[in-house]
């Protein structure tokens, strides 16, 4: 019993000193290379990196720290493996929808991000499907979804290795690695409307559908990126008629009257803006004037701000509203004596303000639109 007894005690205690050691390795204590997160919206869609960044430190980075190539690190199951871009764990990229690298397709997921760095100006950047493993010791090509070749550029020394995004715009952004006095960049471009558009579909079949405004919005965008007018113009007529959410007002024929314009269906979008300004708000259909003036239909653009004037007689914004129509035609002396009007009922200072401004413009001959 007593044997028994001591192999027991024995055991428990190699256990207890097994679990101990475990959690000491398990300890969340600073690192050299701190871990760091930069992300990047395109559209809807997000781009995430993970890394950690070491520092310069007075070594000799390319072709040193960084050896030049795949090479054999000595640890793990790979042969040859790049550079894991980053100190510590594999470096992460996640893409929340399907993107373009380089103008090369990349799905939407997470990957590991390794680089192979050439002497000179150039280096290959390569999103592996492995995306759990320890820098790159486990590195396979079998794994690769995508490699593309970059080009380099030299840029002012940065002490610890930083990732940022450059160059953003409505559609892409430039990843930029930078370290050293190097820059590793790579184009990340993303099909924002048909992304949007997907989204769009999906959300409609759920909770966001179960209202007036998200049909309204729906119609408006696929209008205004390219979308499908058919799709469009079911969602919009969605809107206006048939739903226990639906609601005929000013936007929604306006957003109707808009796509079937673009469809070439010029007499259908007329009638249906004159249904429309029956319904509209003094700001509405100031507002549709402006719209006018913009697409450079002047001549109806002063018809609708004549409309507003007889319908809100001795309200500021439609003397505003006939100043824009003369201006937009040229006529700035009966412009003046419209804004004069207009500046004499503004509500407030900031309005007062503004038509003080163009004031002084109409005065100079300048349009105020």
């Amino acid at each position: 019993m007593k044997q028994v007894y001591k192999k027991t005690l024995v055991a428990l205690s190699l256990a207890l000193l097994f679990f101990s050691t475990q959690a000491m390795a398990q300890l969340d204590l600073p690192r050299g290379s701190q871990q760091a997160k930069v992300s990047q919206r395109i559209g809807i869609t997000d781009v995430a990196i993970m890394y950690s960044r070491p520092s310069v430190n007075d070594r000799e980075v390319w072709g040193k720290l960084v050896p030049y190539g795949m090479n054999n690190l000595g640890f793990g199951t790979a042969k040859e493996s790049p550079w894991r871009a980053g100190a510590n764990e594999n470096t992460i990229i996640k893409f929340t929808d399907d993107v373009k690298i380089e103008g090369q397709s990349l799905a939407a997921g997470k990957y590991g991000l390794h680089m192979v760095i050439q002497e000179g100006d150039k280096a290959t950047i390569i999103f592996s499907k492995n995306n759990g493993a320890w820098g790159s010791y486990f590195y396979d090509p079998s794994d690769d979804a995508l490699k593309v070749d970059v080009t380099t550029k030299e840029t002012p020394h940065t002490e610890l290795l930083t990732f940022e995004f450059v160059d953003v715009d409505a559609t892409s952004a430039v990843a930029a690695l930078r370290w050293e006095k190097k820059m590793i960049p790579f184009k990340v471009e993303v099909d924002v409307p048909n992304v949007v558009l997907a989204d769009i579909r999906e959300k409609l079949q759920n909770q966001p559908g179960f209202n007036r405004q998200t049909w309204e919005q729906a119609a408006n965008y696929a209008l205004n990126n390219g979308g499908d007018l058919d799709e469009a113009l079911g969602w919009i007529n969605g809107a206006i008629a048939g739903q226990f959410f639906s609601q005929k007002n000013f936007n929604n024929m306006n957003i109707k009257a808009g796509i079937l314009t673009k469809q070439g269906k010029t007499a259908e979008a007329e009638a249906v803006m004159d249904e429309a300004l029956g319904m509209a708000t003094i700001f509405e259909t100031h507002g549709y004037g402006r719209q006018l003036i913009a697409q450079g239909n002047k001549e109806k653009a002063m018809k609708v701000f004549k409309i507003n004037a007889k319908k809100n007689k001795g309200q500021w914004p439609v003397d505003f509203g006939l100043a824009r129509a003369h201006a937009a035609m040229g006529n700035y002396k009966t412009a003046l004596k419209h804004l004069k009007v207009a500046e004499g009922r503004a509500p407030d200072k900031p309005n007062k303000d503004a038509i003080a401004g163009f004031l002084v413009k109409l005065q100079n001959g300048e349009d105020i639109n």
